[in-house]
């Protein structure tokens, strides 16, 4: 009795992909289904040529037959609209899926390359072109088909054969920890959040569009004037740096936004290059992007539908972006009320009368896009610093984990007032408004071992001065000061102090070795989950329990064969293929043949803190974040200890997702740590309760304390 069929089509559609799936299925024709069955021989159904075979159509209908899939959203939403007979999700094993929640790649071809399945069984480029010729439209709109190139089109059928023979090796060398049993409502979820879909205000999309390419054409006509005509256009980066230079005498390194916006404040700029520069930065707004993405993929129905990628970060598990990128909106640099009458000035086509900066309120006007459709409403909460809080239930951070509790209780402190109070042993209620920034930023750039450079990052990002900062830093202990005098030193020689001066860059070490001895438990937690990870390693099949500073067990370590696994409280577990622990001597011992271990590099026994970091590397293979190549990556406690909490709180967070759905809230996105929800414009659905269901703790975090908060409204804003 067949157990499992294996399935794929072959498609074709007069709308491009790239405007997204639900978009490319409102026009789409399945030409081909491959499939086998068990260990089979791989069948092809040419649907333009026969009717469907009946061994097909009843292991389609049988509840008892496993469907395996590639990328499932695609082939079941294209066979929905070709009439097919309905293939339940839960009935589907995606091996895209199953991958993506293992740390591996999602693309057939690469997932081959990396498991090892023969060449022969994965996409070469002759199927590409064929794929090219048959399932896209030629440049007159006409296309090829069976008819018109019946050679061709039996080639076709035979490479689409190779998709399944590569699928069926996939699925077997597949690891399946955390998939399908322990994710199997979560990634039904996810399908079901794609397939629903939200509404956009489809009015707007457009009036921005019009608004902006009005200005951008006043904004070229602009930087023709200011440069003489020798600038063609406000975007066209080189030449404006030529210009600059030559007319002003004036070097930029780069002309990014914040390297702009430093020089646009400097008093002593002509005028002259202030307003080109500004010319500059309002030209190079992104947004439009966004609002075309959003035209191009809108269904029908003006919903824009498959906006998310399940364990789109491939280590962590958390969503990613499709389409318009959701989860790289940008900041408003706006009040919401301003963007509420830029909403209407722009509908109404005179943006350009009431704003000065057109580009600044498209900008901060794209999350106004997202609307609640007739007789709705949208309700959204967010988990409020959640990274912050499952950090210190992981590690046991009593004091925080208090601090938190209190603070939801309104009975405590502000977080990040007290991060900087904590650093200098000063009262929270003395720390003014420049000292909570800092604060802050301690928080959000330090707690993954974060030094010098993350928090210049972070400071950069939420407008931190930092030569004024150090300027006005006291209260530094004496020993933290002498350790800040021998880092710097080091740093000078090695060419690494990051563009700062002797007192700032001290200034910026000073903080992060004060929040890390304010929170010993979590620099504990660093170094207990390398050393855990690295035995681990070179012990095969023993399992390691990690606990927190309160004692309980927190996380699991182990490796079985060629995987790592870090087993999380809720079960699932986050993995890391091959992992290496290679070389790591510092630079000055690499020379007398030493291997330093368990040292920091400012305890250096060998070179005293002038080399690199001494501990032999831990490597896993993974995908480039910057090449996108499969590529083996270095890791350490810090980055380990980030990835383990950005996955438990996207497990908090999926949890909750479950939870709304459950009563009512019907989910149409997630934003980082934000839920947005569909409802009835009734009083029985609030963001009182959508908050309450998202912070109530899953069995497995006990003890973590979670808060969210949010609001309701017929446009999506930032609240």
């Amino acid at each position: 009795m067949t157990s499992v069929l294996y399935l794929d089509t072959e498609t074709f559609s007069p709308v491009p992909i790239k405007l997204g799936l639900y978009r490319y299925s409102e026009e789409v024709e399945v030409m081909l289904a491959t499939y086998a069955f068990d260990d089979g021989e791989t069948l092809c159904w040419d649907r333009t040529a026969d009717f469907m075979p009946p061994e097909l159509y009843n292991a389609l209908v049988d509840p008892n037959v496993t469907v395996v899939i590639h990328n499932s959203q695609f082939d079941r939403t294209v066979m929905a609209a070709n009439d097919f007979p309905e293939l339940r999700l839960e009935r589907v094993f995606d091996t895209m899926a199953c991958a993506l929640s293992h740390g591996l790649p999602g693309a057939l071809g690469t997932l081959c390359d990396v498991l090892g399945v023969a060449a022969d069984q994965s996409k070469d480029k002759a199927g590409k072109e064929l794929i090219r010729f048959f399932c896209q439209p030629k440049k007159d709109g006409t296309r090829n088909t069976r008819l018109t190139h019946p050679e061709k089109w039996e080639q076709f059928k035979d490479y689409a054969k190779s998709d399944i023979s590569a699928m069926r090796e996939v699925y077997r060398k597949l690891p399946k920890w955390n998939y399908p049993q322990l994710e199997s409502a979560m990634f039904t979820l996810d399908q079901t959040i794609n397939a629903r879909g939200f509404a956009v205000d489809v009015d707007l999309a457009r009036a921005a569009v019009t608004a902006v390419e009005a200005t951008q054409a006043k904004l070229a006509t602009r930087a023709q004037e200011l440069t003489n005509g020798e600038v063609s256009s406000a975007t066209r980066r080189d030449a404006m740096l030529r210009h600059i230079l030559g007319e002003y005498g004036v070097t930029l390194p780069d002309m990014t936004a914040s390297t702009i916006e430093r020089r646009i404040a400097d008093p002593d700029l002509p005028e002259g290059l202030r307003e080109l520069l500004r010319v500059r930065l309002q030209a190079t707004t992104t947004s439009t992007a966004k609002y075309q993405s959003l035209l191009g993929g809108v269904s029908s129905d003006a919903r824009l539908r498959g906006t998310l990628q399940y364990c789109g970060a491939q280590r962590t598990g958390r969503w990613s972006g499709r389409l318009f990128q959701p989860q790289n909106l940008p900041r408003p640099a706006l009040d919401n009320d301003t963007i509420d009458t830029g909403i209407e000035a722009l509908k109404a086509g005179c943006a350009d009368l009431v704003f000065d900066n057109v580009m600044e309120l498209t900008s901060s006007a794209i999350r106004g896009c997202i609307v609640a459709p007739q007789g709705k409403k949208l309700v959204v909460a967010d988990l409020s610093n959640i990274e912050g809080r499952v950090l210190a239930w992981l590690a046991g951070e009593t004091w925080k984990l208090k601090a938190f509790a209190d603070y939801d209780a309104g009975t405590g402190h502000d977080l990040y007032k007290l991060a900087y109070a904590k650093s200098f042993a000063v009262k929270p209620e003395s720390v003014d408004k420049e000292q909570r920034q800092v604060g802050k930023v301690q928080e959000l750039a330090l707690g993954y071992e974060g030094g010098v450079g993350a928090f210049l990052t972070f400071a950069a990002a939420y407008g931190i001065d930092l030569d004024d900062m150090a300027s006005k830093v006291e209260g530094i202990p004496a020993d933290v000061q002498a350790q800040c005098n021998k880092f710097y030193a080091w740093a000078e020689i090695q060419g690494k102090t990051l563009g700062l001066n002797e007192a700032t860059f001290k200034a910026c070490d000073a903080l992060k070795r004060l929040w890390r001895r304010a929170h010993p438990a979590v620099e504990q937690l660093w170094r207990k989950l390398e050393d855990t990870v690295r035995e681990a390693v070179y012990n095969p099949g023993r399992l390691y329990n990690i606990t927190a500073a309160t004692g309980e067990i927190r996380l699991r370590v182990r490796r079985d064969g060629a995987w790592l696994r870090v087993g999380l409280p809720s079960g699932r577990n986050l993995c890391y293929p091959t992992p290496e622990i290679k070389g790591g001597c510092c630079d000055v011992c690499q020379g007398r043949g030493k291997i330093l271990v368990d040292i920091s590099m400012e305890d250096c026994p060998e070179c005293d803190g002038t080399g690199d970091l001494g501990k032999p590397k831990l490597t896993y293979m993974g995908v480039n974040q910057y090449s996108r190549k499969w590529s083996r990556l270095h890791t350490y406690g810090g980055k380990l200890v980030e990835n383990v909490t950005q996955a438990v709180a996207r497990d908090v967070l999926a949890y909750g997702m479950l939870e709304a759905e459950k009563a009512g809230y019907e989910v149409v996105l997630s934003v980082h740590d934000e839920l947005l929800t569909e409802t009835p414009d009734t009083d029985d659905f609030t963001h009182e309760g959508l908050a309450a269901l998202m912070s109530d703790n899953p069995h497995w975090a006990q003890g973590l304390p979670l808060a969210a908060a949010g609001f309701e409204a017929y446009r999506y804003r930032k609240d």
